[in-house]
């Protein structure tokens, strides 16, 4: 990417925390980076500044374009960035490649469950909460726990067998308040789980029953004139009720699910795709769509999309979250259009990255038009003209020239990108065509042309101009025919008196538009083609007539004369030539002849 493709997509770029990707040209990541402020970010990869790396200078030239993802808050950023990195390894985040993941709180599936930090999240059955960015406030949490709620930290497996037979005794933890003694059967497990119950709570976000349970614990302290302990309280409760987790790149309550949201212009509809798997956002990507005469509404063209894009990632997601309700094939799909909650937080943010999107192809699109070249411009507008599938970047026009059937030869001549490309002009001398026969020549050279670039294999031209009218143009098609390229290649006919353009198996013509800078395109090309032609036949006639004139010396051949003609370069200067040097060339008795020849003529 370059500084002005930057500048030509920069007012796209929110300035709200996201995700942002280099992409190359075979669509691999590059690199993937978080950022608070995604434009003032993306910004300082470009411009003219000497501090930057030059690592980062490679990877942002390698780079084709970019893409970003909008999220809510910056630690939903860092979530984000991190499982995309382990997901992609990107080339330029080798740095950040490690083993580690951030933490979540595990409530442990067994009986009188542990609470306590992890890295590692296991389908046992345990209820994990997370991830947390920060570990100083996850530490802030657990204290806050142990305190309120004291829990077990052993390791034992605390079945109702082991704890009748008497295999543990109460540890260090129970004498200083850290746990209530279940292991010896001091605490039962309905009073245990009512605590775990409160715990999750405190996790969820539900601090409805906690907090007055908080209340009652700070004013009991106050009352007994523990002022220094209640403040302690008051400020863990503020850390914790500022921090609560709730994600909306990682949530557990949500599990797997597929989220789409769609938006439609005139032409094209975008359809955005943001797949979670265990509640974590792993990939997010926006489809284009064409939209056709039969489908004109959103729904429908939703539900063609979802099928195709959830089959291309392999996704096994039972729960589509939509912004409504859409007709689905499938057994077991379970459709969901949120209102409120963490799932339409998704969707949100779905809509709001499909919103950036589009407006993102919008300033791409107005940007090439503006950078869009003059040769670019003639060859879309010939394109339309002539209604082809592809852009005529490379065109060629064939030419006859003859006088009463004397010296007949042709030409090609070549236009890449709308310029002569002189290097690949050819001229043909006809060889199986005797007399004036302008069709069987054009028909010859056509085929001598493409049946060398067949074997040579050349790239063929996308369009191919005959100069001259229908006759002409049906001999040319039956030589692509005969080649098998009738349907590779567009070609066309140009009749000079009224420049009507002709198709093949087409009797009425096509007038283009005089002032249209395609017909001059056209007529420009046709014009080299008869240029080209005529001088290369001036300059046969002429050297035949030059070597007829040496031919009329007795005892002087054709080849003789060609060899003579080759060494001196013109008659005249064989003519003022001496004998020795003729002799050098075509040796003493072709001198002496050539010689007596033009001596006689001065004579006379």
């Amino acid at each position: 990417m370059t500084t002005d493709d930057y500048k030509a997509i920069s007012d796209t770029i929110p300035r709200q925390p996201g995700v942002y990707r280099f992409i190359d040209k075979e669509d691999t990541i590059l690199y993937v980076g978080k950022a608070k402020d995604l434009r003032s970010r993306v910004s300082s990869y470009f411009g003219d500044r000497r501090d930057r790396a030059h690592k980062t200078r490679v990877m942002v030239k390698n780079a084709g374009r970019l893409e970003f993802t909008v999220v809510e808050t910056e630690a939903d950023a860092l979530l984000l960035e991190n499982t995309l990195i382990k997901k992609y390894q990107p080339r330029y985040n080798v740095m950040l490649r490690d083993d580690k993941s951030y933490s979540y709180i595990c409530i442990k599936n067994e009986r009188f469950p542990r609470v306590f930090i992890t890295r590692r999240v296991i389908k046992d059955g345990s209820t994990y909460f997370g991830p947390y960015t920060s570990k100083s406030r996850i530490k802030i949490i657990l204290e806050l726990i142990k305190r309120l709620f004291p829990l077990r930290t052993c390791h034992f497996n605390l079945s109702q067998d082991n704890i009748e037979a008497g295999k543990f005794k109460i540890c260090l933890e129970y004498h200083i308040k850290n746990c209530m003694g279940p292991c010896e059967g001091l605490e039962s497990e309905e009073d245990y789980n009512a605590k775990i119950d409160q715990v999750k709570n405190i996790l969820k976000g539900n601090f409805g029953a906690v907090k007055t349970h908080f209340k009652g614990v700070m004013e009991k302290l106050a009352e007994n004139l523990e002022f220094e302990k209640a403040q302690q309280m008051k400020e863990k409760l503020s850390a914790f009720e500022d921090y609560q987790a709730k994600s909306t790149v990682v949530n557990p309550s949500i599990r797997d699910v597929d989220v789409f949201s769609i938006a439609s212009e005139e032409k094209d509809a975008y359809v955005n795709y943001i797949k979670v798997v265990n509640g974590a956002i792993i990939h997010t990507h926006t489809q284009e769509l064409a939209v056709n005469l039969d489908t004109d509404d959103e729904p429908a063209l939703l539900a063609y999309a979802i099928p195709i894009i959830r089959e291309r990632f392999n996704s096994i997601s039972t729960e589509i979250i939509l912004p409504y309700e859409v007709q689905l094939e499938g057994e077991g799909l379970n459709i969901t259009v949120p209102k409120i909650g963490d799932k339409r937080r998704l969707l949100d943010l779905s809509e709001k990255n499909l919103k950036y999107y589009i407006l993102q192809k919008q300033k791409q699109r107005a940007s090439q038009q503006r950078k869009q070249t003059s040769a670019e411009r003639i060859l879309r507008t010939l394109q339309q003209d002539l209604q082809m599938d592809v852009l005529p970047l490379h065109i060629e026009c064939f030419d006859n020239s003859n006088i009463q059937g004397s010296h007949p030869v042709a030409s090609c001549v070549v236009f890449k990108n709308a310029k002569p490309s002189k290097k690949d002009y050819r001229h043909f001398n006809i060889k199986t065509v005797k007399g004036p026969d302008d069709f069987a020549s054009m028909k010859e050279v056509v085929h001598r042309r493409y049946r060398r670039m067949l074997d040579e294999g050349d790239t063929l031209p996308q369009l191919v101009i005959i100069d001259g009218g229908k006759g002409q143009l049906s001999a040319a098609v039956q030589s692509l025919e005969t080649l098998g390229l009738r349907d590779k290649v567009t070609v066309i006919g140009i009749a000079k008196r009224l420049e009507e353009i002709f198709f093949p198996g087409d009797s009425i013509p096509l007038y283009i538009d005089k002032k249209s800078e395609s017909l001059k395109l056209i007529q420009q090309a046709r014009n080299e083609a008869h240029r080209f032609a005529i001088t290369f036949h001036r300059t046969k006639r002429s050297q035949n007539f030059t070597t007829t004139e040496l031919t009329n010396i007795p005892g002087v051949g054709e080849k003789t004369a060609q060899k003579l003609l080759s060494h001196f370069g013109s008659v005249k200067r064989i003519r003022n030539a001496r004998a020795s040097e003729i002799a050098e060339v075509a040796g003493l008795k072709v001198a002496e002849k050539v010689m007596g020849y033009f001596s006689e003529e001065e004579e006379e």
